[in-house]
């Protein structure tokens, strides 16, 4: 079995940063595309972020110029280096890893607010 663990989520001020992890636990090589996820209260679920093969990223318009996504070498891993952070921002947020089938986190929330 295969599970995807969030972490780096909290509470920050409007213009601030903040760094999401996602690191998979069970036996699994790697993940052929990661990515990030959003879901704020009454919404549906979006793509934030997504990297993809040899390196390809893509991300939504919303978030394009303030976050990053990076992965570790052996795509086991996910990064989303969440810079210039708006209230708008807030959700909770789930990684997902693509092995043949699709892995899900089970999210981490983001505030952002004074």
């Amino acid at each position: 079995q295969v599970q995807l663990i969030e972490s780096g989520g909290g509470l920050v001020q409007p213009g601030g940063s903040l760094r999401l992890s996602c690191t998979a636990s069970g036996r699994i090589s790697s993940f052929s595309t990661m990515g990030w996820y959003r879901q704020a209260p009454g919404k549906e679920r979006e793509m934030v972020a997504a990297i993809v093969g040899g390196g390809t990223t893509v991300y939504a318009d919303s978030v394009k110029g303030r976050f990053s996504i990076s992965r570790d070498r052996a795509h086991r891993m996910v990064y989303l280096e969440m810079n210039s952070l708006k209230p708008e921002d807030t959700a909770v947020y789930y990684c997902k890893g693509r092995a043949g089938v699709d892995y899900w986190g089970q999210g981490t929330q983001v505030t952002v607010s004074w």
